[in-house]
């Protein structure tokens, strides 16, 4: 029989996955079982490691407490199996949580446990909607409160007249549907009908939506703007400030759900940019790479790499999975011989100088004619032998537009794009469920094997305000083969040129829409 495992009760934090701890993010990449609430954020989930066990032990409307048992005799059973557990709960676990009950209910089946805190939308939210929860000139005092119970309840747990004559900064959890109730009742035991109310949802995401007003209007200021849970509620002067300090809803990119198609040890490099500007950005990676059936293909130019004239890199890929192969065989880069070295594009010729390695041509545009011509304008190509060196299946017209300048072409797969399995990948099926406003592709491959999971034009039929972006021409084609054209092509085909594209369409966009 195997040793207990040991249940971690873990806070997400408020919905930001920057806001994650490292120690939560450890145990999500060691845990064998995570069960996890309904506001934890698909990018939180996507650290979790393949293969690990994910339940859903959220609460959902019309649940009971029979339910409740399900999920705690669920941690206990999976501990008892020797299991690595995470309950992972949304912001911190002990405020307002239910962690405290779960712990207690581990510690009495004598299942070993440890507590993980998170940040807690009790203070996160607030800052991330421009209010400090203290504030020398303003509050000296911080009360946490629960709202979801009915106010003018004899059973409420809060006594809100009480808190109607006490100073300082009242922030309300699981307020919403009660919060211009409860403002009524501040109002008849003395408190200000003005003082300043802030009630924010979604907060530290890229939905967040904020609703400012006062005690006297803020049940009706809710309403009229449709503000639902989950959300955050603040009272107090603080909230005056957040005219000066409202950072976060500023963000050139707030508000704006993007897709990164990219394979997964890629897709950081757009994702991190992106996410910077204030975007939720939703990993989806439809592609990864693959050894090439054909390896001694690649042995066989190896060994001739001195009898070639050029050499050509059309991708940052197919950079990396040659000189794999390269440095398995050789030690020293002078063993690449005198050839001279084209990339298709600045992202490649990127990637290549980072070896090291002088990039004699790149053309100005990313298309397979205008490498040809700019190879052609250096030098003659009559003659000269030449290595292509890129993806299984590729486009023919490089090769053929080489081929017609008179150059002899060895076309050399060094690595295969491969469909990326959807298995614990969150985020997809929150984009088949949600819809997003953006979907970016950085290659013909990722617009292909998107389109095979998810079927682009009808994903675009269902959510209408969803939009393309494509890092150059090649990648436009392979959205014009599907009768369709990109939102947004970037001028400079690279990362952070797809990321200036976006940016400046929805910043654009922004300066024209009405007052």
């Amino acid at each position: 029989m195997s040793a207990t495992g040991t249940v971690y009760i873990v806070g997400a934090g408020p919905g930001d996955p920057g806001l994650l701890t490292l120690r939560a993010a450890e145990l999500l990449q060691r845990a064998d079982v995570v069960v996890y609430d309904a506001l934890v954020q698909p990018a939180i989930l996507d650290l979790v490691r393949p293969g690990a066990e994910r339940i859903f032990g959220g609460r959902r409307a019309g649940e009971t407490s029979s339910d409740r048992t399900a999920v705690l005799e669920l941690l206990v059973q999976r501990a008892r199996e020797g299991k690595t557990v995470v309950r992972l709960k949304g912001g911190d676990p002990y405020v307002f949580g239910r962690g405290g009950e779960e712990a207690l209910h581990l510690a009495e089946a004598g299942v070993p446990f440890e507590v993980v805190p998170g940040v807690s939308s009790f203070v996160a939210v607030p800052a991330y909607a421009g209010v400090p929860v203290t504030h020398r000139g303003y509050a000296s005092r911080l009360v946490i409160l629960t709202g979801h119970a009915d106010p003018e309840s004899p059973d409420c747990p809060v006594d809100w007249a009480a808190e109607a004559r006490l100073p300082g900064t009242k922030v309300i959890l699981m307020g919403t549907a009660q919060i211009g109730r409860i403002a009524e009742i501040l109002i008849r035991h003395g408190m200000a009908p003005d003082t300043p109310v802030l009630v924010t949802q979604w907060g530290t995401t890229a939905r967040q939506r904020s609703v400012t007003g006062t005690l006297a209007t803020i049940g009706a200021d809710l309403a009229r703007a449709g503000l639902s849970a989950p959300s955050v509620a603040v009272i107090g002067e603080v909230v005056r400030l957040r005219d000066k300090l409202n950072w976060y809803e500023r963000r050139p990119l707030f508000g704006q759900r993007i897709v990164v198609t990219r394979a997964r040890d890629q897709a950081a490099a757009l994702s991190r940019p992106l996410a910077e500007l204030g975007a939720e950005v939703w990993e989806v990676p439809v592609i990864k790479t693959a050894p090439p059936r054909r390896r001694r293909d690649v042995v066989d130019a190896l060994l001739e790499l001195n009898s070639y004239d050029w050499l050509v890199f059309t991708s940052p890929n197919g950079v990396n999975a040659f000189f794999d192969f390269f440095f398995q065989r050789f030690q020293d880069l002078r063993d690449l011989g005198g050839a001279r070295i084209a990339a298709v594009g600045p992202g490649t010729a990127e990637r290549l100088r980072q070896l090291h390695l002088q990039v004699d041509v790149v053309p100005q545009e990313a298309l397979a004619v205008k490498v040809a011509e700019a190879m052609a304008n250096y030098m003659s190509l009559e003659n000269l032998r030449i290595c292509l060196l890129r993806a299984e299946v590729a486009n023919p017209d490089l090769p053929r537009a080489l081929e017609e300048h008179g150059a002899i072409v060895d076309d050399i797969a060094v690595y295969r794009t491969v469909a990326e399995t959807e298995e614990g990948n969150e985020a997809a099926q929150r984009l088949r469920e949600e819809g997003a406003d953006w979907i970016t592709f950085t290659s013909g491959s990722t617009v292909e094997h998107f389109h095979r999971r998810f079927d682009l034009p009808k994903l675009l039929a269902r959510f209408p305000g969803l939009r393309l972006a494509s890092i150059g021409p090649e990648t436009s084609r392979a959205l014009a083969a599907l009768g369709l054209n990109p939102t947004v092509e970037a001028h400079e085909h690279t990362i952070p040129g797809l990321v200036a594209a976006i940016r400046d369409r929805v910043l654009a966009e922004r300066m024209v829409e009405p007052i």
